[in-house]
């Protein structure tokens, strides 16, 4: 049977809760080699786990944090077991409502295998995804390529915490991270759409009446919601800044939303014992 491809989320960001920090970093993961992937708190996302099988590939996630993005690439080393630190009531994530004789969480044992050799962020997916043609600096991923990112959960319903990739979206990501080719920084020039027509200019004087300009929307404000509940932590080196669109800073009256930011419900991920 061949193996299946997943996607997994970790914080990188130094958080501390009850004490702990859950941040779990590329840098982290690539030092402990092996990780247990405790704290999912998501049912959904434990029913993937326990689906897992041994060689299984990961793509290494950074979430909740200012660029979130693929870091690297893991297997599956171990199949879905008990999640023991549900029952700890010191643990960041303890569930009271569960027990040894009758569990309700499970995780997997994760393999680190490589770093991604160019960070893939969240951006330049989402610039490929609604792009109307794509850009020469990832034109190597094809049509066929750029149809897979569109495709991919990640893009389509990006706040779980573990989600499926299926084999071409898997071959389409090793590409980006092999080759790159896009400026660090200038994900959002990337993209190529209808969206990028310049608007004429409406004069002070004239009747907008029934129009309200508001700024527009860029990839540097869109926002991948996880579920906090579920993901590991930790800081990188190689998240690339982001820039903040021209159009937010104009915007006024309006509460913007956190600026690159992935917002998890209930940020999860490791307070695996460091060494």
């Amino acid at each position: 049977m061949s193996s299946k491809h997943w996607l997994m989320k970790a914080e990188p960001d130094s958080r501390i809760v009850k004490g702990k920090d859950v941040k779990f970093s590329v840098d982290d993961f690539e030092s402990v080699k092996t990780t247990p992937w405790e704290g999912v708190r998501n049912a959904e996302a434990r029913n993937l786990m326990k689906e897992m099988k041994v060689g299984d590939k990961v793509l290494f996630y950074h979430s909740n944090c200012k660029t979130p993005g693929i870091a690297g690439f893991a297997e599956v080393s171990k199949e879905a077991y008990p999640d023991y630190t549900a029952w700890d009531s010191s643990h960041p994530y303890y569930d009271a409502k569960t027990d040894k004789a009758n569990p309700k969480w499970y995780m997997v044992d994760v393999t680190f295998i490589d770093r991604a050799p160019h960070f893939v962020p969240l951006s330049l997916l989402k610039s490929i995804a609604t792009a109307s043609d794509l850009v020469e600096e990832v034109s190597y991923i094809g049509d066929e390529g750029a149809k897979a990112i569109k495709g991919m959960a990640l893009v389509t319903r990006g706040r779980l915490s573990v989600q499926r990739v299926d084999e071409e979206t898997w071959k389409v990501i090793g590409k980006l991270a092999e080759r790159g080719g896009w400026p660090e920084g200038q994900t959002t020039a990337l993209k190529k759409s209808s969206e990028t027509k310049t608007k004429p200019k409406v004069k002070g004087n004239q009747n907008r009446r029934g129009k309200k300009i508001t700024a527009d929307d860029s990839s540097g404000d869109t926002k991948d919601e996880d579920d906090p509940a579920e993901e590991k932590t930790r800081t990188s080196n190689i998240a690339s800044p982001t820039t903040e669109s021209a159009g937010a800073k104009r915007s006024q009256g309006r509460k913007r939303k956190a600026s690159d930011v992935e917002i998890d419900a209930q940020p999860r991920r490791s307070t695996r014992t460091r060494k």
